[in-house]
């Protein structure tokens, strides 16, 4: 879809050793030679890996995995190891699992390293925020869980969703971008956006523009530069609405005032693993996004 923008990020500089580039990628992990013979003992680290297992219908398959794997409702009631960045080699190890699934946000390193010592295979997909990295999890995780022909298919119905999004947000080019800040503020001071998230890349899908670009990554709210940026419309997640108060609460902050999103508080918010986790939910995740944007 060459009218996609192209989504960069600072974690396109991975060590592919230790990630799973789909591909060559596949022997250095252990996984070459076709599907696993199921049922393999899995753990998922990473709610969108966690997601396609059950849309593949392989939960059976699942003994664990960690806590950003809410969705389905029924994830939340596998044995979780802990979050995805602080996990432990015990807490992993204890589930016996074949297999462990993540992607290279995944950690510490040295955790991953004394599992793999441990004999357990564990592959990685790089996090590129690109919507081959969707892909990349729907096909790893056929090929563990023998559901190859299942993954075929739901690729081939995500590549449709996608092509259908990507011309309904095609159709608006030529009017004025949406100007969106993403506000992170799930806990403690909120946090704003800028280059290299997850929260850039879908505010790009959706043909809004993120008016923090001068940095990567997370930074705390900082007056002057709100006022500089100049917001129309604000996005943040269901649980960052929540920990704030409620949008009552959240509108009250004093920054927002200087913020032309203020005068008509425009605010998009969408649940947190549905608009940030990059699995076989971001087309409509995309989808709601854009149209909250652009009020249609």
């Amino acid at each position: 879809m060459s009218a996609w923008p192209t989504v960069m990020t600072s974690g396109q500089a991975l060590d592919r050793r230790r990630c799973l580039a789909w591909g060559a990628g596949l022997a250095a992990s252990g996984l070459a030679g076709g599907a696993l013979a199921a049922p393999a003992r899995l753990v998922t680290l990473g709610g969108a890996l966690t997601e396609v297992v059950y849309a593949l219908g392989a939960q059976d398959q699942l003994v664990g995995s960690d806590t950003t794997s809410t969705y389905p409702e029924a994830a939340q009631r596998t044995a979780k190891v802990g979050y995805v960045r602080q996990l432990s080699a015990e807490g992993l190890l204890s589930l016996r699992p074949e297999v462990v699934l993540g992607t290279s946000e995944a950690g510490p390193q040295a955790v991953l390293d004394q599992v793999r010592q441990a004999g357990v295979r564990v592959a990685l997909v790089p996090v590129s925020h690109q919507w081959r990295e969707v892909q990349n999890k729907v096909e790893l995780v056929g090929q563990v869980t023998g559901r190859v022909a299942a993954a075929r298919a739901l690729g081939q119905t995500l590549e449709a969703q996608w092509a259908q999004l990507g011309a309904k947000v095609a159709s608006r080019r030529g009017q004025p971008a949406p100007r969106a800040l993403f506000v992170l503020a799930h806990a403690g001071a909120p946090q704003v956006a800028g280059r290299g998230t997850a929260a850039d890349a879908v505010l790009a899908y959706a043909g809004a523009v993120n008016v923090m670009t001068g940095f990567e990554g997370y930074r705390p709210l900082n007056a002057e530069a709100l006022a500089a940026a100049a917001p129309e419309v604000l996005v943040t997640t269901h649980q960052g609405l929540e920990a704030q108060g409620g949008a009552e609460r959240f509108w009250q902050r004093p920054e927002w005032a200087l913020t032309p999103a203020l005068a008509r508080r425009r605010l998009v918010t969408l649940e947190a693993s549905h608009l940030l986790g990059f699995g076989p939910r971001l087309p409509s995740a995309v989808l709601a996004l854009h149209q909250g944007l652009v009020g249609a």
